[in-house]
């Protein structure tokens, strides 16, 4: 018989409690995909050795991304007696440092320092929590990210992991916690901000079982890594999330899909890790938490089909079918997987239901702006000085994010645009910064918040050439289903090549606008978005666009080499 949830969080606290207060010190090495690029495994090793060739005793973990990814590879220490203290921009050179100076010594490298957290009362050590970076964050899907070991299910529970499902089976009805997720106006965080608890209602009604959940982790967007982050930091958050899901939408007997691209090693790794605790738990399969509700969780892979992140195509490849979008109607939650129920939600969205359930959706809904509630998970990156993922209030000003938190642009130059919601998104000129994170304001001003990317680029950047990039990418990610998508992102990505490299001309410009529209014809929304880059490139930055039509209008004039013309 599995164990009552209160019997899970006894265990689990005496496992965080020997972190927290340890008998010997505790490391937390960041090995999460950011920390990987920066050398973590190295980091690891030479803590691991340093320890060893000095007989210290000691307990290693892996712990998930922090979100401050430009200071990987972060390690923090627990030494007994002491509050945890957060290094940054550690190498496998200055790993023996903190182990020399600090674990065996008593000395803080504080050209390592980021800050520290618990009791720092007389400690002299900055929390953490103040810096720059954290000030404006509101962690509510990333609270435990950075801090635990993903792969420890007891640091998860400890972190309060799987209360929220507790709460539900034993307090909530099924209607019970739609109610509360609809109070909280949670909007899909994939892209099309689609209120999460409309879907919900829609399987609820449905008929089964079985029917089903999808988590679409498929995160094809250049700039966005926030999926990844969460993912590979803590799992169990979007698993919990998930089964919630199954369970307000009467899902039981029904079975989650988390839907991740191949390849994709270490957050498949921790998922699938997860996964296996959960079961071993009772947290999935039969008779959840001691309960008469049933649901299960498996991961489904897909290969690099940027395509495949749009839900009926995501449907088509859990089947084992090439990824290319349904008609629709009908809708999944009438035929979805298999022509079951079903039920499609992005990985941020089902990582928001636990905080939701547990806490109220009142709560949630007094975070954020009218009609984006709650907190954006965004990936900062390009031209800024601290590129990383940050979670902060809808209603945040892009300036905020980029000149606060992000410490504003390298060499003192300036912000020229912003490229946000990915491939499909795009473009924000810098006299936009003072703009509030909002997806309906990001639309109107003819970008999107999307999947939460948001690249900077300085005066350096050709609003043209990075325009061309995106058509490339969109064209090669075409699934060919839909023609006018097919044949339009081509002729776009030729169009804008030609433009980049000095061939452009007036009439080209005007198809490949007019493209733009036609393609709206197609099923789904590659084919609808695809014209964002340009669109929007041309109505911020008209001026570089009517540049390079002089430039092709300049060398058509030219005489051809060996013409015999003689220039004046």
């Amino acid at each position: 018989m599995a164990e009552t949830y209160e019997a899970l969080r006894r265990r689990a606290d005496q496992t965080w409690a020997a972190v927290e207060s340890p008998s010997q010190p505790q490391l937390f090495v960041g090995y999460g995909i950011h920390g990987l690029a920066a050398g973590a495994p190295e980091v690891l090793d030479a803590i691991r050795q340093a320890l060893a060739g000095r007989k210290i005793a000691a307990d290693v973990h892996q712990a998930g991304g922090l979100g401050l990814d430009y200071a990987e590879v972060i390690v923090s220490v627990v030494k007994p007696g002491g509050p945890r203290l957060f290094f940054g921009n550690v190498t496998k050179e200055n790993a023996v440092r903190i182990v020399d100076e600090y674990i065996a010594g008593d000395t803080v490298p504080e050209d390592l320092m980021l800050g520290a957290l618990g009791d720092l009362e007389g400690t002299g050590l900055p929390d953490l929590f103040d810096r720059p970076e954290f000030k404006l964050q509101r962690r509510v899907a990333t609270f435990s990210c950075g801090i635990i070991d993903p792969s420890n299910v007891w640091h998860a529970i400890a972190r309060g992991g799987y209360e929220a499902l507790h709460k539900a089976l034993t307090e909530m009805s099924p209607e019970d916690v739609i109610a509360e997720i609809e109070k909280a106006n949670l909007r899909g965080r994939g892209g099309a901000a689609f209120p999460c608890a409309m879907k919900w209602k829609f399987l609820a009604g449905a008929p089964g079982p079985p029917k089903y959940h999808l988590c679409n982790a498929e995160e094809g967007d250049a700039g966005a890594f926030n999926d990844k982050h969460l993912l590979e930091s803590d799992p169990h958050r979007v698993i919990e999330g998930m089964i919630l899901g199954g369970y307000a939408t009467k899902a039981s007997g029904g079975k989650g899909f988390v839907f991740i691209r191949i390849g994709w090693d270490l957050p498949i790794t921790r998922v699938q890790k997860a996964i296996d605790d959960a079961y071993e738990l009772g947290l999935l399969g039969k008779n959840i938490l001691g309960s008469d509700f049933e649901f299960d969780i498996e991961l489904s892979f897909t290969g690099e089909s940027y395509v495949s992140g749009e839900e009926t195509a995501l449907m088509e490849a859990v089947e084992g079918k090439r990824a290319m979008p349904r008609y629709k109607p009908p809708f999944p939650a009438a035929f979805g997987v298999w022509g079951k129920p079903s039920n499609i939600n992005n990985v941020k969205t089902y990582a928001y239901v636990p905080s939701i359930v547990q806490n109220g959706g009142d709560w949630f809904a007094s975070i954020g702006t009218e009609g984006s509630k709650g907190t954006a998970l965004v990936c900062l990156s390009g031209h800024v000085n601290r590129p990383g993922l940050y979670e902060v209030p809808f209603g945040v000003t892009l300036r905020q994010v980029v000149e606060e938190i992000g410490g504003g642009v390298p060499g003192g130059k300036q912000v020229k645009l912003l490229q946000t919601g990915g491939p499909l998104g795009g473009f924000l000129p810098g006299s936009s910064l003072d703009m509030a994170i909002d997806f309906d304001a990001m639309i109107a001003a003819g970008a999107m918040f999307g999947s939460g990317g948001i690249i900077v680029g300085d005066e350096t950047v050709s609003v043209v050439e990075l325009a061309a990039v995106l058509a490339e990418f969109n064209a090669e990610e075409s699934c060919g289903k839909c023609f006018p998508c097919r044949i339009g992102t081509r002729q776009m990505a030729d169009i804008l090549e030609r433009m980049h490299e000095g061939h452009g001309n007036r009439r080209e410009l005007d198809t490949a606008l007019s493209i733009g529209q036609t393609m709206k014809s197609s099923l789904c929304a590659h084919g609808h978005l695809a014209e964002n880059p340009i669109k929007s490139g041309y109505r911020y930055f008209q001026e570089e666009f009517e540049a390079k039509i002089q430039a092709g209008a300049d060398r058509s004039a030219r005489p051809p080499v060996g013409s015999g013309a003689v220039g004046g």
